[in-house]
């Protein structure tokens, strides 16, 4: 039996989310990173 499991990378329900100083995006530089649960 094959199983397939899809996993995504994203930020810790934890952590506030900082926007990029020019608006182009969410700053991920030291921010924690979990598993989605959904």
């Amino acid at each position: 039996m094959k199983v397939l499991v899809a996993v995504k990378r994203v930020v810790d329900y934890n952590v506030k989310v900082r926007v990029k100083a020019d608006n182009s995006g969410v700053d991920l530089a030291n921010v924690k990173m979990s598993m989605n649960p959904f």
